[in-house]
């Protein structure tokens, strides 16, 4: 015989309860410790890669800008700090029957590709015009060491002077976008839909 009272081995047996009790309460709040920082480092990771991809994506994001030469014969483009360009290439409205061109070097478009076609498409009336001619543009350009290429169909903006004895000289103005991407199809309907009247 033990010599236990019966008061004490409920005592006993109480105490041994209660000390089951906690160690299963202390399980449960190491496993729901371990849950939440494995669930945080979860989170931190999928917040750090789509900051990595928003931070990329903004790195490869590029506004094609032009500025037009003194003379009005050419829109230059433009560059910035963070992308380097690379080769265009500019598709004119099929009915001028203009030829693409391609530049691998220069990053101008000059008037002396489509002025004769646009005069004469424009030709009669007043010397002085002012219109728009869609083109198609593709760009390459790389941002760090990733190429990339952006198309879409743009309007050049240019106005005619008449000359004393040659006729009217064509100038161009401005380069600005009608809307992203498209094809040789979408840009001959933007020409037939809004052509100047000779």
């Amino acid at each position: 015989m033990s010599g236990e009272t019966p008061d004490q081995a409920r005592t006993r047996r109480r105490w041994i309860t209660l000390a089951e009790a906690v160690a299963v309460i202390g399980l449960l709040i190491a496993g729901l410790t371990l849950y939440t920082n494995w669930s945080d480092k979860r989170a931190d990771r999928a917040a750090r890669a789509a900051a990595a991809a928003d931070e990329k994506a903004g790195k490869a994001h590029f506004v094609v800008r032009a500025v037009a030469s003194e003379e009005g014969n050419m829109l230059m483009l433009l560059k910035d700090d963070t992308h380097s360009l690379g080769d265009i290439a500019v598709r004119f409205p099929t009915a001028l029957g203009i030829q693409p061109r391609v530049e691998m070097t220069g990053h101008e478009i000059q008037a002396d590709w489509f002025a004769d076609p646009l005069l004469k498409a424009t030709d009669g009336g007043d010397d002085r015009k002012t219109g728009r001619l869609p083109i198609l543009l593709t760009v390459e350009y790389f941002a760090g060491d990733e190429p990339h290429r952006l198309t879409g169909i743009y309007d050049i903006i240019w106005r005619t002077e008449g000359r004393m004895l040659r006729g009217r000289t064509l100038k161009l103005e401005d380069l600005r976008l009608h809307r992203k991407g498209g094809d040789q199809k979408a840009l001959d309907a933007i020409w037939a839909r809004e052509k100047p009247a000779p």
